[in-house]
C-alpha cells in the first residue's frame, strides 16, 4: 500500500515544544493552532515518504482516560484518530501510563496488516525500539521525527534514532507555525481575555458601584419565605455556590456581582434563599428570579428521546470542546426547541444573568467535554465566563440584540 502513517506522542511533541519556546516542558506554557499542527504534519509526512497520507494516530494522556477539550478539537478532524491513555499524578507531577504500550500496538499492527509503506514516530521514548523493529521486519520504512532540542540537549533515544530508517528535525521556524508560548500573567492581574463578548462580561461594574440602571424593568422582591428549599433540577453541585470555589481575580465581577446589576436591593426577608450543595444548604446572595423567568423551560425539558440521541451523537462527531463553543451550541438547541419566540426575548432582558435553573443545566454540559478541573472537580473561572458569553452570542443573533461593554 503506498500510504503513509504518522504517530505522534502528544507528549514528546508538546512537551518538547515547550522547552524549545519557553525554556520548561510545561504544556499550559504554550497555546497549539491544532488545525495548524495537524496540516503542516501531514503535509511534511506526505512530502518526505511521497505517499499519500492514510491517517495520523494521536496518543496522549488525560485523567481517567477522559477525553479534554484539546483531544474532542482533534478527534473531530478529518484523518484524525486520538488514542488515550490515563494521566496520574504522583509526587506533585503528572505522568502519562499506557501511552506508550498503545503506540507499541498500533506500530505493530499496522506493519503486520501491510496498511501502509511508511511510518512516521515523532516520539524520543526507547520502549518503542521492539515495536519499530518489527515493522522493519514486515517491510515497512520508518521516519523518525525529533523536535529540535533548547540549548543543545538531546531528547531523543540514541538507541531509537540509530534503528529508524529516515530521520527528520522539526526545527523552531516549523514548531512556531502552529505553536506559540503564553505570556504568564502579573501576579493578581485579570485573566487573559481572548474574545470581546468575554471581555464585556467581565467588565461589568460591580453592583455596589453602578450607577447605570438596569435595561429591565426592577421588578418587586418575591415574598418571603418562597422558594425555601431547592428545587429538584437544581444542580448538585454548581460552580459558584461551592465553598471552597476559587475566587474571582481582583477587579473582576463575580457571577453573583453581575446577578444583581442595576437592581434594587430586596429589603430583609424572614427566610433566606438557600440552594443545596455538595456540602449541604449553603445561603445564595443576590435577588430572586422572578416567577416568568424561573418557570423558563429547560433543555431537557424540551428535548424529546431521539433529540437527545443525536445531541450525544454531534457532541462526539462534530463538538471541538472549546469553551464559548459549547455556550453556543447550548444556547442554539434551547432556543430552536422553544415554542416560540417570547421567552427567548424574555430571557434576552435577563442579560448578563441566566436564570439558575438554565445556568446550571449549562455548566453541566460542559462539564462533558472535560472542562472540570482536576483539583476541585470545579469548571474553571475563565471557562465559565466563555460559556456563557459563548450562550449570550447565540442568544443575541438570534434576538437582534446588542450588547456594549
Amino acid at each position: 500500500m503506498d500510504r503513509c502513517v504518522v504517530l505522534v506522542d502528544a507528549g514528546y511533541l508538546l512537551g518538547a515544544a515547550a522547552s524549545l519556546l519557553a525554556g520548561e516542558p510545561a504544556r499550559p506554557r504554550i497555546t497549539v493552532d491544532h488545525a495548524a499542527l495537524i496540516q503542516a504534519l501531514r503535509e511534511r509526512a506526505e512530502a518526505d515518504t511521497g505517499c499519500d497520507l492514510l491517517r495520523i494516530y494521536w496518543f496522549d494522556g488525560a485523567p481517567d482516560r477522559v477525553p479534554q477539550p484539546e483531544h474532542r478539537r482533534l478527534r473531530v478532524m478529518p484523518r484524525v484518530t486520538v488514542r488515550l491513555g490515563a494521566l496520574t499524578r504522583s509526587d506533585g507531577r503528572w505522568a502519562q501510563k499506557g501511552v506508550d504500550a498503545a503506540m507499541h500496538a498500533e506500530l505493530t499492527e499496522l506493519a503486520r496488516n501491510r496498511a501502509c509503506a511508511d511510518i512516521v514516530l515523532v516520539t524520543g521514548d526507547g520502549d518503542l525500539l521492539p515495536g519499530l523493529m518489527s515493522a522493519k521486519e514486515h517491510g515497512v520504512a520508518v521516519h523518525l521525527w525529533a523536535v529540535q532540542a533548547a540549548d543543545g540537549d538531546y531528547n531523543q533515544s540514541e538507541d531509537l534514532v540509530a534503528e529508524a530508517d529516515e530521520r527528520r528535525v522539526l526545527d523552531r521556524a516549523w514548531i512556531t507555525r502552529a505553536v506559540r508560548v503564553n505570556e504568564a500573567p502579573a501576579p493578581g492581574s485579570a485573566p487573559r481575555v481572548t474574545r470581546p463578548e468575554i471581555a464585556a462580561i467581565l467588565s461589568a461594574p460591580h453592583a455596589e458601584t453602578s450607577a447605570t440602571p438596569s435595561r429591565t424593568a426592577p421588578r418587586e422582591p418575591a415574598p418571603a419565605g418562597k422558594n425555601g428549599t431547592a428545587p429538584t433540577e437544581e444542580p448538585a453541585c454548581e460552580p459558584e455556590d461551592r465553598d471552597d470555589a476559587v475566587p474571582a481575580a481582583k477587579g473582576v465581577p463575580t457571577p453573583k456581582d453581575l446577578a444583581s446589576l442595576g437592581r434594587p436591593v430586596p429589603p430583609p426577608a424572614t427566610a433566606t434563599l438557600r440552594w443545596s450543595s455538595d456540602r449541604g444548604w449553603v445561603d445564595r446572595g443576590g435577588p430572586e428570579e422572578s416567577p416568568e423567568i424561573s418557570a423558563l423551560p429547560m433543555l431537557s425539558q424540551l428535548t424529546t428521546a431521539e433529540q437527545r440521541w443525536a445531541d450525544r451523537e454531534e457532541d462526539i462527531t462534530a463538538v471541538g470542546g472549546d469553551p464559548f463553543e459549547v455556550g453556543q451550541v447550548f444556547a442554539r438547541r434551547w432556543a430552536e426547541r422553544l415554542a416560540g419566540p417570547a421567552p427567548l426575548q424574555q430571557l434576552s432582558g435577563e442579560y448578563p444573568r441566566i436564570p439558575h435553573r438554565i445556568d446550571g443545566e449549562l455548566l453541566r454540559y460542559a462539564a462533558r467535554f472535560g472542562l472540570l478541573t482536576h483539583k476541585d472537580d470545579q469548571i474553571d473561572e475563565q471557562d465559565r465566563y466563555a460559556i456563557r458569553a459563548g450562550f449570550w452570542r447565540e442568544v443575541d443573533g438570534r434576538t437582534g440584540a446588542e450588547r456594549t461593554s
